[in-house]
């Protein structure tokens, strides 16, 4: 495979539908890195290490010295809000970052404005920006959107473009008929078909382009049968969704231990506060539905009550996430365990974390976007499920289930990257395989 990578030459664009908290704290965290300000804890592509065993020179090498990702010196940032700010007003407003470093590298941020968005009302009732295109249909709005894209790449002497959503979690929608085919998502995007969210129409402008798309949220966007398809027919790579930050992280680093362990569970009742954006807009009802899916498979997936009943069969799993706005981006869970050990004696866990939610998932949306770019280049496409270390609910090829133990997400990342430089001659599904069959942690 390592003859196969294009190198990372000239400028990669990465374009961000929503420029709020999560984006703005990204952007800033990697100007304030590029000028020595700080550093990019928390991102594996940055800080990370990868364990080699051949024998050869450097045995644990950074991720960055080890695979060609894109310099974050040739990162250029753009994207599209339903507000008017630019991202330093975004990034002041949205209070996660200290002012002074804001004002340390404002001239930056300032620069960066944001492109009117396609955005609906319908499916994220709790937010009403002004800032919007007013296309005559769907189909309209996504060849807008690919209009701003090209005119991004030129006006930025750009070569490579990504598309990671940091936009708002959309309202609960299941997949229907109009998601089936290109053919009928087409055509439902020129009837205006109401089960083709905003967020679809920029997956479907990105793919059909043929730029990577990494979903965010936990939106259906590309987790439907059509943008698969017109993955796989522009040779395009998608993933998604929902970046895994707080609570779900927790989970999925402490659920395996538990299973490791063969202690039972009997109850997890997990609740939040957060008091930002994304806070306001899960207050509605709809959209936490879309949340709460997103949240609740991971116990499940990880436990597995169908192969321990005896441990795992009467678990009750129970989320709560509430809007609270003294504590603005702070977002605080709150977990109660109920397990069981040694003839069914009960024990309690309980998990207290005050987090910090943009702070946790901006990293991740610099690792996917740079992850997304070295697919691309390696000649992937289609589903990245590999790229499941990163997210809560994480779309799968079809037929194929999801992941969630946190650990052997990152044993298959790692064997992804070592069969993408060394050079072999299987099909990387093969190595994505290999992984999951295996629980070492590598």
């Amino acid at each position: 495979m390592k003859e196969q990578i294009l190198p990372a030459e000239g400028k990669l664009g990465i374009l961000l539908p929503g420029l709020g908290a999560v984006a703005s704290t990204m952007i800033a965290g990697v100007i304030a890195s590029r000028k020595g300000l700080a550093k990019p804890i928390g991102s594996y592509t940055q800080t990370g290490h990868i364990e080699l065993a051949d024998g050869k020179g450097d045995n644990y090498p950074l991720i960055r010295d080890f695979v060609p990702l894109a310099s974050l010196e040739d990162i250029v940032f753009g994207g599209w809000d339903i507000y008017e700010d630019n991202v330093f007003q975004a990034a002041s407003q949205a209070r996660v970052l200290d002012q002074h470093l804001l004002n340390a590298i404002r001239p930056e941020l300032e620069a960066i404005k944001p492109m009117k968005a396609v955005f609906d009302r319908n499916y994220v009732k709790n937010l009403d920006g002004k800032f919007i295109k007013q296309s005559a249909n769907k189909w309209d709005a996504a060849q807008e959107l690919i209009r701003d894209i090209e005119t991004f790449k030129k006006e930025n002497n750009v070569n490579r473009v990504v598309i990671v959503w940091t936009g708002s979690t959309e309202k609960y929608l299941e997949q229907s008929a109009v998601h089936e085919t290109i053919a009928s998502f087409e055509a439902g995007l020129k009837n205006n078909d109401p089960a083709i969210a905003p967020s679809m129409v920029y997956a479907y402008a990105a793919v059909s382009s043929g730029i990577p798309f990494i979903n965010g949220a936990p939106n259906l966007t590309t987790d439907i049968p059509a943008i698969v398809q017109l993955a796989q027919k522009t040779k395009t790579p998608i993933g998604g969704k929902d970046f895994k930050t707080g609570q779900t992280l927790m989970k999925t680093i402490v659920a395996p231990g538990l299973a490791a362990r063969s202690l039972g569970v009997t109850g997890w009742f997990s609740t939040n506060i957060l008091g930002n954006r994304d806070g306001l807009v899960l207050d509605d009802e709809q959209n936490f539905k879309t949340k709460e899916v997103s949240k609740l498979g991971v116990l499940e997936d990880i436990l597995r009550p169908d192969l321990h009943p005896d441990l795992y069969g009467e678990l009750y799993h129970k989320i709560r996430i509430n809007y609270y706005p003294p504590h603005g981006d702070n977002k605080e869970s709150w977990d109660n365990i109920d397990i069981f050990g040694w003839l069914n004696y009960p024990m309690q866990i309980k998990i207290n974390f005050l987090c910090r939610d943009s702070i946790l998932a901006a990293p991740i949306v610099l690792d996917l976007a740079l992850f997304a770019d070295l697919s691309q280049r390696a000649g992937m496409y289609g589903v990245q499920d590999w790229l499941s270390f990163y997210l809560k609910s994480p779309q799968t090829k079809q037929g194929e289930p999801a992941e969630n133990d946190i650990f052997k997400q990152l044993n298959t990342l790692k064997q992804v990257l070592r069969d993408m430089m060394q050079g072999q001659t299987q099909e990387l599904p093969a190595a994505v395989n290999r992984a999951k069959a295996t629980e070492q942690v590598v």
